[in-house]
């Protein structure tokens, strides 16, 4: 018998109880025998890494974004205890699934791993033979994914890892001629730029193929209504990043849709040994994370979200604005990813002599560490990712740099 049987059999873990479980679970890791408690430690001075306030937006060089509190609870709360890893990432998926009102849901290391594991679906299927194989063994011609021009990005090379071949089209004519026996999957690039094919044009020519379609949607969260929107035009596969502005674990995101593709995508991602997506492996702490973060999500109203957004806009304008000559105004982003307010504060450099790109620089050696955006003619600050100590913090932070320059 394989050690994964036997590791999927087990569907209950002993877990330590009574007083030998208490004293584990009520000692400090970092304790060392006969010492006093520590304290709390601050990490990052230890390890001389700066703290930053992010006043730019959901960027995975910055951590992504700031996990809710439901989220830290669901982490902290779960990671006492060693869980079946079938069984938890069925038991979620079903649930997530259920919320999103769709035939079925897993939890996924971002969507760059949803990608690679939803496009191995597309050409495995059930197939563990197959499923061994993929990549590079895979016998007879690339598998071919099809794609607009205007669509490919840097990160469609999480669908190249399946050793596909993309297939670049423009336009629905297009489209329709560049099928094969060969094709797997149609991709869309819902953050295009460009599109020459709509949404349900897309699917509806994948359909008459019998090809299934695949949307990255990953920071197209908020509005709440695209967690939904997707699957009624009809793509079989969606993803959306955990670790965006849906505030759940950095490196977790969401695949769903049909349900035989993500029982296929279950089969080429860990805990299974070795597809391709086992090196991609979501630990069970962010698994039940993502659970709470997309329950939040689901619960937010829009509306009052974006009121507090603006009240951070108006309150920051009100300091900056102090500074003679500086106009602070929100700045909207219509979408599809980041559709969220930010602002821009411009000044008249005669006056202020100082540009937006040495603002940022000052900002950044500002204590603590602030990251905005600045171009030639304004200061871009976002306001989502920020807690209402920060705001103030950005606020006085812009002011005195501007004031100095004055």
């Amino acid at each position: 018998m394989k050690r994964r049987d036997i590791l999927k059999g087990i569907t209950l873990l002993p877990v330590l109880s009574g007083s030998v479980g208490s004293l584990l679970l009520s000692e400090s890791a970092f304790a060392e025998k006969g010492s006093k408690k520590p304290g709390k430690r601050d990490f990052f001075e230890e390890l001389g890494v700066t703290p930053i306030i992010n006043a730019t937006t959901t960027m995975t060089f910055l951590s992504g974004s700031r996990m809710l509190p439901e989220v830290m609870e669901a982490i902290n709360s779960t990671s006492h205890h060693f869980a079946n890893m079938y069984d938890l990432q069925d038991k979620v998926g079903e649930k997530i699934a259920q919320m999103l009102n769709c035939e079925a849901a897993m939890v996924t290391s971002g969507a760059a791993g949803a990608m690679t594991i939803g496009t191995a679906a597309c050409i495995t299927g059930k197939d563990p033979k197959k499923i061994d194989l993929l990549p590079p063994n895979l016998p007879g011609p690339k598998r071919e994914v099809i794609i607009q021009k205007s669509h490919r990005y840097i990160f469609d090379r999480a669908i190249l890892n399946n050793g596909v071949k993309m297939v670049e089209v423009e336009g629905p004519e297009e489209m329709e001629k560049a099928f094969t026996e060969n094709t797997v999957m149609a991709h869309f690039f819902n953050a295009a730029r460009k599109s020459t094919i709509t949404h349900e044009n897309f699917v509806a020519i994948a359909k008459r193929h019998n090809i299934p379609t695949f949307i990255d949607a990953a920071a197209d969260y908020p509005p709440k209504e695209n967690l939904f929107r997707f699957q009624k035009i009809g793509f079989d596969l969606i993803t959306f990043s955990g670790g965006k502005m849906l505030r759940g674990p950095q490196s977790a995101g969401l695949l769903f849709g049909r349900k035989d593709l993500i029982e296929a995508a279950k089969l080429n991602d860990s805990p299974h040994e070795c597809p391709i997506g086992r090196p991609m492996k979501v630990n069970k702490e962010e698994i039940f994370g993502m659970y709470a973060a997309l329950k939040i999500a689901l619960e937010t109203d829009d509306e009052e979200q974006l009121k507090e957004w603006n009240k951070r806009i108006n309150h920051i304008s009100k300091i900056v604005e102090q500074v003679n000559t500086v106009k602070a105004a929100r700045r909207d982003n219509p979408g599809p990813a980041n559709a969220f307010p930010g602002m821009n504060v411009t000044w008249d450099q005669n006056t202020v002599k100082i540009s937006p790109e040495e603002v940022v620089e000052k900002l950044k050696k500002n204590k603590p560490s602030i990251v905005a955006g600045g171009r030639q003619n304004f200061l871009n600050i976002g306001v989502v990712l920020l807690n209402s100590d920060e705001v103030d913090e950005v606020a006085k932070a812009v002011k005195k740099i501007l004031r100095d320059a004055s």
